[in-house]
């Protein structure tokens, strides 16, 4: 294939105004990012492509052509459990909150549900505190291939990982200085957290949202990427932790199907927070002081795994529970809570912290 050819025609039809631009196809998305991804396509005409499906907003065909490609090169295997819990969390980190997020996959663990997160260091529109950090700050080994994160998750003392962009999709980790210098958000970063690298015998992805119309999206890119069921949660930051003040919502989705939309209450599970999320501290500038800030947040999770009450106590049994009921591994969601309180009061998960 010319990808060169092809990038030409792609962008003389979608980069010709907000009355003129023309769609493309499944197939043209996905070869043009495929010659995006081998650097078959230069860094400007890179980011046209990109610019110009955001400026005339993304079809579906789009997306999933997009996503197509980006499986294709990445590095996937299949984890031998039967329930594999996939944690999108926004690769451009927290940049307002303190992210809970990352102490879930030992907790879940504990709690009979391999789980595998995965991220990167810092990339743009926020260049917030990741989970990487953190790991990091933990002391943690944030190099783990695919490989190395399949023996983890089938590990039942560990049962969790975390997986780093570049260890299992490097093409499309080389282009995280072109999406710096976009700066603002693209397709990759609505696809990126769709491509559940380990997969089981079922595996269930379970995404944040903020803004209304995104669940169903979501939900039929995360079906086309082949994962059983998906978990919508409007969370802080686009994270998959719900505010901790206010009501909000889930959907569950089996396929591209929805199964059941429900109204969340913290106060239903006795959480009752003045705040909807841990801000950073005063003292500390997202810009300058990433490592004080994940080790502010390693303070906080390790207390919290150690059964200390407060907000990320309360942030991990929230979302916690809600996974657990979306799994059907308790019949309601204040089951589930009581189920994720004990194994908090345990203190076992600190065991799986290696």
């Amino acid at each position: 294939m010319n990808y060169q050819e092809l990038m030409h025609s792609i962008i003389q039809r979608i980069a010709t105004g907000p009355d003129l631009s023309k769609n493309i196809d499944f197939e043209e998305a996905k070869n043009a990012m495929h010659g995006v991804l081998r650097g078959e396509i230069d860094d400007v005409q890179s980011a046209v492509f990109l610019i110009s499906l955001r400026m005339k907003r993304e079809t579906m065909e789009e997306n999933k052509g997009i996503l197509a490609a980006v499986l294709e090169e990445s590095n996937k295997l299949k984890v031998k459990v039967d329930n594999l819990v996939d944690l999108g969390d926004p690769y451009s980190g927290y940049n307002r909150s303190i992210p809970v997020s990352s102490f879930l996959p030992p907790l879940l663990a504990e709690l009979g549900l391999p789980t595998v997160i995965h991220g990167l260091d810092s990339v743009s529109p926020k260049y917030g505190l990741t989970h990487r950090h953190i790991y990091e700050s933990l002391g943690l080994d944030v190099s783990h291939t695919t490989s190395d994160a399949k023996k983890r998750l089938e590990d039942s003392n560990l049962g969790w990982a975390y997986v780093d962009q570049k260890s299992y999709c490097q093409e499309l980790y080389n282009l995280v200085p072109l999406r710096n210098l976009i700066i603002k958000r693209t397709v990759i970063n609505t696809i990126e957290t769709l491509i559940a690298p380990l997969r089981g015998n079922n595996t269930h992805s379970i995404i944040g949202y903020v803004h209304k119309p995104y669940p169903p999206k979501y939900a039929e890119l995360a079906d086309f990427a082949g994962v059983n069921t998906s978990l919508l949660i409007r969370g802080v930051e686009g994270g998959v932790v719900p505010s901790l003040r206010q009501k909000g919502l889930m959907i569950s989705y089996k396929g591209n199907q929805e199964r059941e939309r429900v109204e969340i209450d913290p106060t239903s599970l006795g959480i009752k927070q003045d705040l909807r999320a841990i801000s950073f501290p005063k003292s500390f500038d997202i810009k300058h002081n990433i490592k004080d800030l994940a080790e502010y947040t390693t303070n906080l999770g390790m207390a919290a795994l150690s059964g200390e009450k407060g907000m990320y106590y309360d942030g991990l049994l929230y979302s916690s529970s809600l996974i657990m009921w979306h799994l059907d591994m308790a019949p309601t969601i204040k089951d589930a809570a009581e189920m994720v309180r004990d194994k908090l009061d345990s203190r076992k998960a600190l065991e799986r912290l290696t």
